[in-house]
Formats: structure tokens, sequence, C-alpha cells
């Protein structure tokens, strides 16, 4: 294969779209940031008319879509420096805290650093089934794997707090037999940011509640599931199907661009979709087009998508793409097939 093609090819992609990113985008992602504030507040209100039983649903909901928009379309792309060009604190990579149980600064660590640079490297990506899941055969198998279609789903239901424990490494405290105190004081700040979300969704806002103390409870811990479950559904949905490869940590030394190039491909997979479901899914739906370009705006994967799939022909690169439906069965073969040994 001739990575040096590849790689000016898809050079040429990204130089060309990021030359028209501006005004449109921006007015894109601040569209979108109004759509997280009034939905969420709408949300919140009708939990607290919650009497009225149609309210608790549809506050429910509202306050769902606001926190899977926050997290995906905007925390998410925001954090990847995609909108820095504006100048605008609200949308600035370095500094946006997102709403959810882990903090940014971890994020950018283990996913925008680690899991970006080192995409499917055996012992780099420690995406690679979250450090519990045995996904690919590369992996040395544990009897414990016997076990993981049943705690993938708890991981599923649970996935905000799996990612706020990720850079954490608990496992130290078992096998390294690292001092409890020690370990907490390693990262005061990912605990803070713990105990701030638990407090604002079941105690600040039930308490202003009032008589609605309950329902309003009940209500933030259902859309915090359903945000928890829509985002793992989405992300292992980009990075664990059937046809997605793995590579040894060799792959890396004196890797050219056009190889990286490669690897984001053969390490990702895209799930088809209308525009609504792009939107909510963070345009990782484009999961292909994320990795090739993670700084570029999101609300461009759209666009570029066609022409990668070209290049992808045209160097005879599998493009994986499918409907959530096959995607996930795929990602649902894969935890279970390799369970066992």
């Amino acid at each position: 294969m001739n990575f040096e093609l590849l790689e000016k090819e898809i050079n040429q992609v990204k130089e060309e779209t990021m030359a028209k990113v501006g005004a449109e985008d921006a007015r894109y992602i601040r569209r979108i940031e109004k759509v997280v504030r009034y939905s969420g507040a709408a949300g919140r209100v009708c939990l607290m008319l919650s009497w009225f039983p149609p309210f608790w649903i549809i506050g429910t909901v509202l306050l769902s879509i606001s926190k899977i928009m926050e997290n995906m379309e905007l925390g998410h792309n925001v954090i990847h420096g995609q909108y820095n060009f504006m100048n605008d604190e609200r949308f600035n990579g370095s500094t946006y805290e997102w709403d959810i149980a882990g903090t940014s600064d971890n994020w950018r660590k283990t996913h925008n650093y680690s899991h970006h640079t080192y995409t499917n490297v055996k012992g780099m990506d420690h995406d690679i089934g979250y450090s519990i899941l045995r996904i690919f055969k590369e992996q040395k198998w544990n009897p414990v794997y016997l076990f993981q279609p049943i705690y993938a789903v708890i991981f599923a239901v649970l996935f905000q707090w799996g990612v706020a424990l990720q850079n954490l490494r608990l496992g130290r405290l078992f096998i390294k037999k690292v001092p409890l105190k020690e370990f907490i004081n390693e990262d005061k700040q990912a605990y803070t940011k713990m105990g701030k979300q638990l407090f604002k969704d079941y105690i600040f806002f039930p308490i202003i509640a009032g008589p609605m103390f309950i329902p309003v409870i009940l209500g933030n811990f259902t859309a915090n599931i359903v945000r928890s479950l829509w985002t793992y559904l989405i992300i292992f949905c980009g990075h664990f199907t059937k046809d997605v490869h793995i590579f040894d940590r060799s792959v890396i030394k004196n890797e050219s661009k056009g190889h990286w190039y490669y690897r984001q491909i053969m390490g990702s997979s895209n799930i088809k979709g209308g525009k609504v479901f792009h939107i909510l899914s963070g345009n990782l739906s484009h999961q292909i087009e994320h990795h090739l370009f993670p700084t570029m705006p999101s609300y461009r994967y759209a666009e570029v998508a066609p022409k990668i799939k070209e290049i992808c022909k045209r160097h005879g690169i599998q493009y994986n793409n499918g409907n959530i439906f096959k995607q996930f069965g795929q990602v649902v073969g894969r935890i279970v097939r390799y369970s066992l040994p």
C-alpha cells in the first residue's frame, strides 16, 4: 500500500475542509449550546411539576436529550479543541468542563492523547475494552472474562462512572497494593467532580423541588442512565465491530502519517443514520472521520465522509459503515465470543 499517497490525499481533504471553517461552524455550535441549555432547564422545570404525570415523562426526556447533547456534540467536541478558532471562552477546549462525573482534564489525557494517538495499539490504547472487557483475541484470556456478557451490561448502565474512573487505574489498589490514602490524594479533583455531580442531581435539585423530591431524583437518575446507555452504544459501535483491527505496539515505531491514517480507519467504524441521529451521536457516528480529524468541527464530518470513503476505495481499504443494529450486533458478538478462551 502506498502510505505516502494515502497521506497526501487525506491531507488534501483536511486542508480543503479546514479552510472553510468559520462563522457557519460557530453558529452551529452556539445553537447546540442553546438547545442543551434550554432543553435542560425545561426538563428540570417539568420534573418539578411532576404532580401531573405526563410532566415527569416530558421532563425526563428533555433532560436526557440535554445531557446526551452536552456530553456528545458539545462537550466531547469542544474538549477536542474543535471550536478554539472562535476565541470564545465558552467553547475553549483547554478550559471547558463538561457535565458528567469525569473531569475534562482526565479525559484529555485518556482520550484526546492516549486513545487518539495510539488508537487500537495493544498495551497503549486503554480504550480497548476499557481494561475490563476482552474484545479482541489478542488480549490475554482470564477466567473473569466468562462473566463479561453480564458485567458489560452493568458497565453500559454506569458508563459515565466507568469513564470517570478510567484514568484512576483502580487495579493499582489491588494488584500493586497502592495505599488507599495515597491513591485518593493522587487525583482529588476527580473525586471532587464526582461529588459535585452527585450533589447537583440527587441533593440540590430534589431539595428545591420540595414535595416533588422523589420524582426529581428518579427523573435525574433515569436521564443519567439514558445518557450512559446511549454513549456506550455509540462508542462501542464506533470501535468494536467485527472488522475493526488491533495493532501491535511495534507499528508506532517510526510510523508515518500515512500509516497513522490507515490505523485510524482500520480501528474505527461508522454508523448510518439521519441528521438528528448524527447530532445526538455527537457526529461520532462518523467515527472514521473523527479519528482522522479529531480537531475538525464535527459539523463537517458528513461533508468529508464521502471523500474519505472514495479514498479508501481507491486504496483498497475497508470503510466500515453500517446501521446501528448491524454494528451493535457485531459488538455483542465480540463480547460473547471473547468471553471464552
